[in-house]
């Protein structure tokens, strides 16, 4: 089968795709005939280095973490299907990659696929979906009427995240560009800030929760925005000592990012506030209740661009641009 493998840490030419035998799936794990694969930043990240002392990759490794597709072979232990199944799921952070024409996921991280999408849009949805879901459920316990802060509101987290808190009942704050304005208030967004306008701090209160998106120094300006006991999770960093230590890091790393997020932190505590680092984790239990979410029409797949599998490192590359509204999406060629 083929595969995007990346073979050295560095730039994009250590990324290029490799012939490779089928995998087996161990006891309690599928393997996957993948018809899409959904892009998330954290995939061009990855080949950089950036998460080097967080993720342990072993070197040639598959690329990508969301995939939609149809179980070909069960292992021994598995319970919850059976091939023929169309299932999506969030490989992330396992030793397997999704950018490839079969792969293996664990049956705890898979899903059956949302009965009304077509396999490109159930791939768009594993990471953001759970990161939102996670983040806002596990993290910010956003509660009906609170005011949630989600930048970057068109982009392939924030179009899921807005639709997931108004479900919620949260009233939504977002940042975006002229253009996507419309988009996003039809996403359910109630305050929209064009950023090429005005800055987002200077317009924005008394908010209960933000979500860190962006990174630069947007998370420092959000925390003018928020009131007392609100509580700011950050999907982009810095990590945080409590991060490490679930990681079980080395004691210097936990060093390390205890005095990273030390800034930001006391920043937090200065308005009242908490902050938090979220890693998003694989959750086929919570991946099935977000299928019910968007089988009952709460939330839609916003797509930008779907490219082609021998496409796939220009759509790393489109993706990189972070100029995308919504999702980018690798179609693979099924027979």
């Amino acid at each position: 089968m083929q595969a995007l493998q990346l073979t050295k840490y560095g730039s994009s030419d250590h990324v290029a795709f490799a012939e490779l035998p089928r995998p087996r799936p161990g006891p309690g794990e599928l393997l996957v005939q993948v018809h899409a694969v959904g892009l998330n930043p954290i995939d061009n990240l990855i080949p950089r280095g950036d998460f080097k002392p967080i993720i342990k990759l072993r070197l040639p490794a598959t690329l990508g973490s969301d995939l939609a597709g149809v179980v070909v072979e069960v292992g021994s232990a598995v319970t919850r299907f059976q091939a023929g199944d169309a299932v999506y799921a969030s490989i992330f952070d396992t030793p397997h990659g999704s950018l490839a024409e079969f792969a293996v996921a664990s049956e705890q991280a898979a899903a059956l696929k949302p009965a009304n999408l077509d396999f490109v849009q159930a791939a768009s949805i594993p990471m953001v979906g759970l990161t939102a879901w996670q983040a806002m459920h596990e993290r910010m316990q956003l509660q009906p009427g609170q005011k949630v802060f989600i930048p970057a509101g068109s982009g392939g987290i924030g179009t899921f995240a807005i639709q997931l808190a108004k479900h919620l009942g949260a009233r939504v704050g977002t940042t975006t560009s002229t253009a996507n304005v419309a988009l996003v208030r039809g996403l359910g967004a109630d305050e929209v800030i064009d950023y090429t306008q005005q800055p987002f701090e200077q317009v924005l209160r008394d908010y209960d929760a933000v979500l860190g998106t962006l990174r630069g120094d947007g998370l420092e300006k959000a925390m003018r925005i928020v009131k007392p006991g609100s509580r700011v999770v950050s999907l982009i960093g810095p990590p945080d000592l409590a991060f490490a230590r679930a990681r079980g890091m080395h004691v210097v790393l936990k060093l390390v990012f205890g005095l990273l997020s030390r800034k930001i932190i006391g920043l937090a505590r200065r308005r009242g506030a908490s902050y938090a680092f979220h890693f998003v984790r694989p959750d086929g239990g919570q991946l099935a209740q977000i299928a019910a979410l968007v089988e009952a029409g709460s939330i839609r797949p916003v797509i930008d661009q779907v490219f082609p599998f021998l496409e796939a490192k220009q759509a790393l590359a489109c993706l990189a641009q972070g100029s995308a509204r919504g999702k980018v999406v690798v179609r693979m060629t099924v027979p």
